[in-house]
């Protein structure tokens, strides 16, 4: 699908030689193109690290939903691993702790 857009925006913009109207309809269809990448979630990566950088509109609400999903779906994460960690850490001082006596 893509492929094909790029085709008509080139052959679109051949026909602007002809008549500069033609360079508009491919300005437009290019912008079009991008704006619905955008939308759909292709504009940006989804690669690893925090996404709670991703947070761009406070004013859109499904942005702010997303963030705040993303943000307590990290928190949960964090005091769940957290605690784990700290009660291992924990039985593993004990352990030494009775070892060296």
């Amino acid at each position: 699908m893509f492929v094909l857009l790029l085709i008509l925006i080139a052959v679109l913009f051949g026909f602007g030689f002809l008549h500069p109207i033609w360079w508009v309809a491919a300005a437009v269809l290019a912008y079009g193109a991008t704006r619905h990448g955008r939308d759909r979630g292709g504009g940006r990566s989804r690669g690893g690290g925090s996404d709670l950088g991703d947070y761009r509109n406070p004013w859109n609400p499904r942005d702010y939903r997303d963030y705040r999903e993303r943000r307590d779906r990290q928190d949960r994460w964090d005091r769940r691993y957290t605690r784990q960690n700290w009660a291992r850490r924990r039985r593993e001082d004990r352990r030494d702790h009775e070892h060296h006596r």
